[in-house]
């Protein structure tokens, strides 16, 4: 019987977020489950997409293989995570490993861009403590998300490292299978050679959407040049907005023919290097946006055309940003573009305000911009149309298993306006999945605009409603134009976007 230890530590930094991941924000429940610890792990994730319950269902096909849980934990996508939140979580996590006995194995289930208050690379550095405390000779492996900024540390820490191929993520659950497959191979005295190497370019989250040209492509040769624990290679497409030495895509390699493995690898990265011209990166203002959509929605007959949707995919929360920007809500308002619906929208005073309200009642409000971004609030008076707790099981294909918790939530409508729709929540949440909508009853075929706070997710569950999809930037903290951030921490020389500038450090 050979024991595996097993924990998970998540969080995508956005290093310009308006607010720290503390440990609160990793103790409480939101789109993932609260903190969980020993058969907690397993519980509190059975029957989920996640990588690490995709791990422990093919380990529980294994009856050699006991599991022995440590730790699970997530913050909602934000600024850095603080330095008490790291050291806290890391030491309860070596700590269990250490008390453990004796174990055959490690996997962890990580993300891959954390950044600390101190640490640019939060997984590297996590890594590079758990393999000074088990030595060289303990099989490691981790699983990483898609958008991972992978690091040198990473690589020469973890014995092998798997990472998500589609955007929006579907293979969260099969990722941490075939790490599994890894970790067995090495537990069994298997041999895995690595190769590693960052692409010259970063490319934009917009622009990653696997199921569109070039990232269709690329994924399907990556997934067509290995499908065994014995050889494969994956590519961290990266995270911008973490702003480290090593942000951007990054392919990895693991083989046990070390020759093999560099011929597959070499080709690879020739062919990824060759697509960077294929990227589509256009971003619409919201009045632009709003206006193509009508021009859209009027020059099609009613039978050929379903719905609009505007991604506002600069303020999407699960790119760290506030999700209280309101320039869609009143480029709508100023068209008088309904029927349209909006949300999530994070504004805890509005959402409380509509439940001491009431259903049918009319409140006046400033709604969002409540971080402080260079944003305007819009005031009006809103009708109160529908009420939640805001507890509720995703249902779509992403997070199918998980259950939400985005506070006290309510569904209101622009008072005085053809049908303008605003969700309100209280704790942030992207617009991935149909039930943020139809929780509270709401009936996404009545509306001709929808307009979700999401970059690429919404798109696995939202696809099939909507004949035209427009990404919008609107002014807020998970900025898409790679050109316009003010990276501080790049390696010099790395292309800001597909084809775009040389990037250099600012000097003096």
């Amino acid at each position: 019987m050979s024991r595996i230890a097993i924990a998970g530590f998540q969080h995508e930094t956005n290093v310009f977020g308006a607010t720290p991941a503390d440990m609160h924000a990793f103790e409480i429940a939101d789109s993932f489950p609260a903190f969980l610890r020993g058969e907690g792990v397993l519980t509190g994730t059975e029957g989920s997409t996640l990588p690490l319950a995709g791990f422990v269902r093919a380990a529980a096909a294994d009856s050699d293989i006991e599991l022995c849980p440590m730790l699970w934990c997530s913050a909602e996508p934000s600024a850095q995570v603080t330095d008490d939140a790291y050291a806290a979580i890391t030491s309860d996590l070596l700590s269990g490993i250490a008390a453990a006995g004796q174990i055959d194995g490690i996997y962890l289930d990580l993300h891959g861009a954390m950044v600390t208050d101190s640490l640019e690379d939060g997984e590297g550095e996590l890594l590079a403590r758990l393999r000074d405390q088990v030595g060289p000779d303990m099989p490691v492996v981790a699983s990483l998300d898609m958008h991972a900024n992978i690091t040198p540390d990473m690589v020469s820490n973890a014995d092998a490292l798997t990472v998500f191929r589609t955007y929006p993520h579907l293979d969260m659950a099969e990722t941490g299978a075939r790490a599994f497959a890894a970790l067995r191979f090495l537990i069994d005295g298997g041999t895995l050679y690595k190769a590693m190497r960052h692409l010259p370019y970063i490319v934009p989250l917009h622009a990653q959407h696997t199921g569109s040209p070039p990232c269709d492509a690329i994924y399907a040769d990556i997934a067509a040049a290995g499908t065994t624990a014995t050889g494969w290679a994956d590519l961290g497409i990266g995270f911008p907005l973490s702003d480290i030495h090593h942000t951007g895509p990054c392919l990895v390699g693991y083989g046990n023919d070390e020759a093999e493995l560099q011929q597959m690898f070499d080709t690879l990265f020739m062919q990824i290097c060759a697509a960077e011209d294929r990227f589509e990166t256009r971003l619409w203002q919201p009045e632009q946006a709003v206006q193509h959509a009508l021009d859209h929605l009027h020059a099609h007959p009613p039978e050929t055309v379903r719905r609009v949707i505007l991604a506002d995919v600069q303020d999407n929360a699960g790119a760290g940003a506030p999700s209280d920007n309101t320039d869609i809500l009143a480029a709508l308002a100023a068209a008088d573009a309904g029927p349209a619906l909006i949300g999530m929208l994070d504004d805890s005073a509005a959402a409380e305000k509509a439940h001491q309200t009431g259903i049918g009642g009319v409140f006046s409000a400033a709604l969002g911009a409540g971080t402080g971004q260079p944003s305007t609030p819009f005031s009006a008076e809103f009708e109160v149309v529908g009420l939640s707790d805001g507890i509720f099981d995703f249902t779509g294909e992403m997070y199918a298993g998980c259950t939400a918790n985005t506070g006290p939530t309510a569904w209101l409508r622009l008072a005085g306006r053809q049908q303008i729709d605003i969700v309100v929540s209280s704790i942030r949440c992207q617009a991935l999945d149909q039930a943020v909508f139809r929780h509270l009853g709401i009936q996404l075929e009545d509306y001709h605009i929808l307009s979700v706070k999401s970059t690429v997710h919404y798109v696995a569950d939202f696809e099939d409603l909507a004949s035209l999809h427009l990404p919008v930037a609107t002014n807020s903290l998970a900025p898409c134009d790679l050109q316009h951030i003010a990276f501080r921490r790049l390696r010099a020389g790395v292309r800001l976007g597909p084809k775009g500038p040389e990037w250099q450090p600012v000097t003096g």
